[in-house]
């Protein structure tokens, strides 16, 4: 079993030629590890032997959910790619099961504490550290960002208050009595406390609440440069995009810095990116401005190592040289899902380009969701928006949304504004494409 299997400190700053030797190095240990202790791989990669060579992964078959979903129901409960014997798993998560059998995701000791270095990695790029009280208002119950990202938060050296989800009026009052000075939550999440402020507490704003720093993940936005002013602007915090993960392989490998709204990839040592092209599954060259998915690699993972993972997600890389921050780690922008990818007369539309047409009206609360009839294909996008609390039906503004989706993103759009929170608000994921 291969022994080097840690988090190398200030591995993002390191120079991209000896990143790679690092994954020279570690693949080859890892490459033997995958083929002698997961069943799932060897049966997967048949005969072949692992020559330990990095760029032999291009060439070897794509792992996705569906395949580690069968894995697990064939094999219950963590699958035959599970590579390590049961008593040596330290940790458990579990997925929601909202789009398919719920998996079972373990950890090993060794995992664990990688998994909290890498993430701490992405909180302190966005400015998190030690004398900072966060408060951490993910789900605990299971979820993987939960406990660990909580963990990563410690590694920060910040005093964390585990909170989680529901009861927004006892937050309220925990910020305050604590002097709590950020928060870790979902982009959505914000407005939820709003609406509590507003109801419970209406001589007080936002700001007065004190926090300097907002810390998010779980979802699109902040990408948007009007969802970031009007989130800052209302809080009076530096919003930041600080945890961006994939459950299957790490729930947070990568963030934002003061710099940039771009995200640093900050585990190099521990992953292997590609890009692909979703449609051909084609390698795509690592280059700055190409996009496609998402496909990852463990170096040293134990418990459930992954090779060729399809993350289904979309994105774009902005940078591969040295930034400002002095970080050499990948910058990137996340596009869209390919599971959330609608196609309308041959154009492939993603939410967030979706919200960020929206985000250009003031009268609109920033809330938004797509609904879809039937299967496709479509000839125009559904959505229903919302107009801002204080307002009510203005009118020709929806014609005037369907104008603007269709002069930026080429798409004819069928939009009806609804009341102010019409839309429903959640302290997890917001979902915002419905298939009837």
């Amino acid at each position: 079993m291969p022994s080097d299997r840690g988090a190398i400190p200030g591995a993002e700053f390191l120079p991209l030629a000896e990143a790679g030797r690092v994954q020279q190095q570690r693949w080859r240990r890892q490459s033997s590890y995958v083929m002698s202790a997961s069943a799932f791989y060897r049966k997967l990669f048949g005969v072949n032997r692992l020559t330990g060579d990095v760029e032999e992964i291009n060439d070897l078959p794509f792992t996705d959910k569906e395949m580690l979903r069968e894995d697990q129901a064939e094999h219950p409960p963590f699958g035959q790619y599970l590579a390590t014997r049961a008593d040596k798993i330290s940790r458990i998560h579990r997925t929601s099961g909202t789009t398919g059998l719920a998996m079972n995701l373990a950890l090993t000791a060794s995992d664990a504490e990688m998994t909290a270095s890498v993430a701490a990695r992405a909180q302190t790029a966005a400015g998190l550290g030690s004398g900072h009280c966060v408060i951490h208002c993910l789900n605990y119950q299971l979820w993987m960002g939960g406990y660990t990202d909580h963990a990563s938060l410690e590694a920060t050296g910040a005093t964390v208050v585990p909170f989680g989800v529901g009861s927004t009026e006892r937050l309220i009052r925990t910020i305050v009595e604590l002097g709590v000075s950020a928060i870790s939550c979902t982009p959505s999440y914000p407005a939820v406390v709003e609406a509590k402020l507003a109801e419970l507490y209406p001589d007080l704003g936002p700001r007065d609440l004190g926090l300097t720093l907002g810390l998010f993940g779980g979802e699109p936005g902040l990408d948007d440069p009007e969802f970031r002013r009007r989130l800052e602007d209302t809080w009076g915090f530096a919003a930041r995009n600080a945890n961006y993960g994939v459950s299957d392989v790490l729930s947070n490998f990568a963030g934002q810095t003061e710099f940039s709204n771009d995200l640093h990839f900050i585990a190099l040592d521990v992953l292997l990116p590609e890009l692909v092209d979703p449609e051909s599954d084609r390698r795509l060259p690592w280059r700055e401005g190409q996009h496609g998915e998402l496909v990852l690699t463990h170096l040293t993972k134990e418990a459930q190592p992954l090779v060729r993972f399809r993350t289904g997600d979309i994105i774009k890389l902005t940078g591969l040289g040295t930034a400002r921050c002095g970080r050499t780690a990948p910058r990137f922008r996340v596009i869209g899902r390919t599971d959330d990818m609608v196609v309308v007369r041959g154009l492939n539309l993603f939410p967030t380009m979706v919200a960020g047409v929206i985000n250009q009206f003031p009268e609109l609360s920033g809330e938004y969701r797509i609904v879809l009839s039937g299967p496709p294909p479509y000839d125009f996008l559904p959505v229903e928006v919302e107009v801002i609390s204080g307002r009510h039906h203005v009118e020709g503004l929806a014609q005037a949304v369907e104008a603007a989706i269709k002069r930026e993103l080429g798409a004819t759009a069928q939009v009806d504004v609804l009341a102010p929170m019409s839309l429903p608000r959640t302290e997890g994921k917001t979902r915002r494409v419905f298939r009837k």
